[in-house]
This record gives C-alpha cells, structure tokens and sequence, in this order.
C-alpha cells in the first residue's frame, strides 16, 4: 500500500459536507437496534414526565409555606374566624388593596400557620418522584450504552470486511495512516457522539414539550413571553452551526493526513535517521499538525459561540419571565409557588434548548467522521465471485497466459499481449529491470488484480470462473517485504495452516533454516515478534516467511525475491531448502539475483510488461541477448548505462 497517496475527503472551505444525507445514513446504520431505541425513548419520556412534575410539586410546597405564613399575619391583623373573602373584603376597606389583591389569589384561612403535615407529604412526593426519574434515567442511560456500543462494534466489523473486498488498486490509491484514522478515530469519534448526544437529545425535546405543556397550564400569558426568544436561538444556531461544519469536516481530513505522516516516520525512522532527514519530517509534521489545529481551532470556536448566546437568550427570558410573573402575583393573578414554578420551568424549558445548541458541534463531528466512513464503504469492491465457482479435479500446477493485456492506468498499457505455458511442476524465473512488470505477472495470477483482456487458466479451468479462495487456497507466497503479527515465532509459522502441531511447525522451521537461530532466542519458539521484527534481524524474518510457506505445503509456489534480506551463507541454505520445496510443485521466482535462478527450468525475461526472451540458463546466454547482458551487469564489473 502506499504511503504517500491522498485519502479521499474534502479540502477545507470547498464545499461543505453532505450533512442531511450522512446524518440520516448514520441513523439507519442503527435500524437493528430499533426495538431497544423505543424502548430508550419510552424510558426517557417517563423520567422526563416525573422531572416535569416537580417543580409543580414544589411549586405547591412554596403556596403551602407561603400561605402559612400570610394566614398568620392576617390572624394578627384581623378578629379570630374572619374567612379569607372577608379578609379581603377589610383589607380593601382599610385602603390596603394591594395585599386584597395578593390575598384574594392565595388558598389562604386567616389565623391559621404552616401545615407542616401537608408540607411533609409534599416534600416527600417531591423526593420519592425525582428518585423514579433517576431510576428511568439510570436504566435508560445504560440500555443507551449497549445501543451504541454494538453499532459501533458492527461499524467496525463492516469496515473490516469492506477492506477485506477492496481491490488493490483502491487501496494502493490512499495513504495507510488516513485508512487508520478512518477504521480508529473516526469511528471512535462517531461512537462517542453517539453516546453523547442520542440521550440528550430524545430528553431534551421530551422537556421542552413537557415544560411547554405545563407553562401553558400554569399561564399562557408567561408561556407565550417564553416564547418569544425561541425562533432567535433557533436562527443563531443554524447559523453558527452552517459555518461550523466545512471546519469540522477539514479537521478530520488533517486528521488523517496528519496520521498518515506519522505512521511514515515511524515505519522509517531508521532511515530518516540515517539520512538526516528529521528536519524535512519535522517541518511537514509541522505543516499537517498546524492544519489540523487551524481547523480545529475554527470549528470548535465557532461551535463554541452557540452556548454563550444561548445563555445570553435564556437570562433575557428568566428576566422577562421574573418581572411579569411578580406583576402577575401582585395582582392576584398567579400565586407565589405558580410563579416560583414557572421561574423553574423557564429554565428547563431553555436548558435543553441550549443544550441542542451546544450538541451541534458534536453532532456536526460526528457527521463529519461518519462521511469518511461511508467514503470507504461506498468504494469499489473487487468483482464478485462466481457462484458456484469452477475449480480443477485436481490441482497439478499447469498455468498458462493467453494473450493476456493489462495497465494499471488506461493511458499507459503495461502486459499488451502475454502468452505463457507452465507444465505442472516446473520452476519458472522471472527476471528483468525495475518496473518491467515481473510482480505483475504473479499478482495478475493472483487475481490481487482483475487483467483487461484474455485469459489465465489453471490447470485448465479460466481464474475468473473460481472463486478467489479456491484459487488461492493452493497458491503459498514468499515476498520481499516481509510481514509479520505480534505473536510468537511458532504462531507466526503457523499463520497460513491452523491446524499445524508444534512438530510441523518445527519441521518447517529446519527446512527454512529457523531452526537453527531460534535456540539462540530466550524463549525459542515462544519468542513474541511484531511487524518491526521484536529482536530478530531482516533475514531472520524473511526465513520465518519462508518456514510459513513450507507449512502451508502449496500446490504453486510464488517467491518474490525471497532471498533478497538473507546472508550469502543463509541463502545457500534457503536455495537448497527452495530446491527441496520445489519439488513437485509449480513455481515462480522473480529474482534480481541472477545467481539464485541457475536451475530454473525456464527463465523468463520481461521488459515493458512483455516476454523478451525465454529459455534455460545457457540457452539464454548462448543467445546472448537481454539476459545475457543483465548477467553480465551482475558478474562482470563495472559496465556502462548505455551498455
């Protein structure tokens, strides 16, 4: 894969993400969970509807006190058993209309204190409800978690397959750390805006709906001043959010590209080192990580505005709300606890409604990963097997290429017209000069790539009729980029057979010559490796890839320049070992060390994706042609270019 390609994703500032779209795929991505999102749903209304209920609960705690507290004072102001329209009727005739007024609006008994019974019994409600909303929001909150966890874990799980169904090419065309980014932090990114915002959002809108029923219960009059500000919080926020979101989309691009240059010093550090390159590394690490903090910086400040002005409009609601609820009491309209209630609800009602605000830049992150996501599950896929597929009785190794063209870009042909005939176990070598397409040929047999015309056929059967499996079922490689999983040598050797015993395993390890350097190691086989090799040399792990394709025991046998990491003593060793694995089998070497291809039954030499010559080792030089003259570059020192 290549590490300097461009991942797909938007240049920041050219045009916006498809946000509508991406939010409602994103959404349905979630559809097997819908039963239990429902059931969240059903949680979340009930605990909101308890939480709603409260501060009507105390709102009547408050008339309560507050009406002890003025039935007192009238019993000392006025003769004993006055009832309350006689109250008022002598306050008014007293001149003190004012209190007639509060008074009239209260359930006030002249004389009569605090009912601390009533009082008790409230509070208690009061707790015993809040407690219930805690319990939905606890069971909801946790349901919520699994929701999330298991879309994110079958996110994952497809993004997995889907780049299991990439073709080479696609792959080949993006950089490998902005594929990391978009299979780790993006979908972490999308999980966490998930679990942030699903449960705040269905509470949020359950609140404003249930507030807004009970403001217009209590006083349509203050219900409709709370209103006002509503459609200004709405218009900021779209607009606040519309500017937000091409920064967010730009900083998961850097991200990945910021990612991507990572994972490049890292895999080179040692040449960068050997180089004195770190000053040129630095300053583009630099470049990306300024660009990801420009759009972060942006995207987050911007977003960042939304809850300041949304609390700027709900202080401006409290106070209008305050000032007409207090006229209201005063004048016998409302009472005490109503207004203290609807002071309360004012602030339930705009909490959530700053809260969507606040969300947006969650959610316009989320989005923002979630398009990267389906970026790489919209790809091409490899062309689909052939159901059922056709493969050979049995497999005996004949390979044979009829006219066979190919190009990695339609504009540049590579193969034109390739015509090939390998008998069951003949070793076939494949030499020429860089980019003349030797690799090709193998991964077009492979099928890692799809050829533009004519055929390839195993052992009689068309390559495009079978399935990829049963073609490359009895297919083992060896190549020169070795690779290697964190685990131990024995499970390394054993990657392609599951089923190998610690025996076959250690057989392939002698024929390989791993053998004799895994004694040496302090745990020998149990020796745990990774891809950067974890304590053996190059050549040491080119050997376990050898071991690994003994193990496998295949039918055709590809070695790209397998020997090209080993000591000259190990690859006498290793070509004796390839002698013995070649046996019976069809193989194919690509080689540079002309050396190491002596014996072949047939030397291949390429050039510009076409076959050249063909023959034996002295019967092409005999010719004295192509190979004779890449033999002689080899053994006979120094040559001129233009020889």
């Amino acid at each position: 894969m290549s590490h300097h390609g461009r991942g797909p994703g938007l240049p920041p500032g050219e045009r916006s993400a498809n946000f509508g779209a991406s939010l409602r795929r994103l959404l349905g991505s979630m559809a097997h969970e819908r039963v239990r999102l429902v059931v969240v749903v059903v949680l979340a209304v009930v605990a909101v509807a308890l939480q709603v209920l409260g501060p009507a609960l105390l709102g009547r705690a408050t008339n309560i006190v507050f009406d002890g507290v003025v039935g007192r004072m009238l019993g000392e102001m006025l003769p004993s058993g006055f009832s309350k329209e006689q109250a008022v009727d002598a306050l008014r005739a007293a001149g003190n209309d004012q209190l007639a007024d509060l008074v009239r609006g209260m359930d006030v008994v002249p004389g009569q204190g605090i009912d601390f019974g009533a009082l008790g019994q409230t509070i208690l409600l009061v707790l015993g409800v809040y407690l219930a909303a805690a319990a939905f929001l606890w069971v909801q909150g946790r349901m919520l978690a699994g929701v999330v966890q298991r879309t994110a874990f079958a996110l994952r799980r497809d993004v997995q397959a889907k780049i299991d169904r990439l073709p080479l090419r696609e792959l080949d065309s993006h950089a490998r750390g902005d594929v990391l980014s978009r299979v780790t932090n993006d979908i972490d990114n999308v999980s966490q805006t998930l679990q942030q915002t699903l449960s705040q959002v269905v509470t949020s809108l359950v609140t404003v709906v249930g507030v807004l029923v009970m403001m217009f219960v209590l006083s349509w009059q203050l219900a409709l001043i709370a209103l006002v500000t509503v459609p200004l919080s709405a218009w900021a926020t779209m607009l606040i959010a519309k500017r937000a979101q091409p920064h967010f989309v730009a900083q998961w691009k850097s991200t990945g590209d910021l990612g991507g240059k990572v994972e490049e010093a890292f895999t080179g550090h040692e040449l960068v080192t050997a180089f004195n390159a770190q000053e040129g590394v630095r300053e583009g690490f630099d470049t990306d990580n300024g660009r990801l903090y420009q759009a972060s910086f942006r995207s987050q400040f911007i977003s960042g505005t939304i809850m300041p002005m949304m609390g700027f409009v709900g202080n401006l609601n409290y106070v209008l709300v305050a000032v007409v609820g207090g006229l209201r009491v005063a004048s016998g309209d409302l009472s005490l606890g109503s207004v203290q209630a609807f002071i309360q609800y004012s602030r339930q009602f705009s909490q959530p409604l700053a809260q969507l605000a606040s969300m947006a830049n969650l959610v316009q992150s989320g989005v923002a990963s979630a398009e990267r996501i389906f970026e790489v599950m919209d790809s091409p896929e490899e062309s689909a097997d052939p159901q059922p597929g056709r493969r050979p009785d049995v497999v005996r190794g004949e390979v044979r290429f009829q006219e066979v063209a190919f190009s990695y870009d339609p504009e540049r042909p590579l193969i034109t017209r390739l015509d090939l005939d390998v008998a069951p176990g003949q070793t076939v070598a494949v030499v020429g000069p860089t980019g003349a397409g030797k690799t090709t040929l193998v991964n077009l047999l492979m099928r890692f790539y799809e050829i533009d015309s004519g055929a390839i056929l195993l052992d009689g059967v068309d390559t495009r009729e079978m399935t990829r499996h049963d073609l490359r079922e009895p297919i083992g490689m060896v190549l020169q980029d070795t690779w290697l999983f964190e685990g131990t040598i024995a499970e390394n050797i054993a990657f392609g057979r599951r089923d190998a015993t610690g025996e076959d395993v250690r057989r392939a390890a002698r024929a390989a010559s791993v053998d004799r350097f895994v004694h040496g190691l302090p745990k020998g086989y149990d020796t745990v490796i990774d891809e950067e090799g974890g304590g053996v040399s190059a050549g040491e792990k080119q050997l376990i890839t050898i071991a690994r394709a003994f193990l496998a025991d295949p039918q055709l046998l590809i070695l790209d320049e397998a020997t090209s990491s080993v000591d000259t003593r190990t690859e006498m060793l290793v070509q004796q070992a390839m002698t013995e694995l070649r046996k019976g089998r069809t193989s194919f070497v690509i080689a540079h060390r002309l050396s190491t291809i002596r014996d072949a039954d047939v030397i291949l030499v390429m050039e510009h994706g076409d076959i050249v010559e063909q023959g034996t080792h002295e019967e092409l030089l005999a010719a004295d042609g192509a190979y004779a003259r890449l033999y002689r570059s080899q053994f006979a020192a120094p040559v001129s270019v233009d020889d």
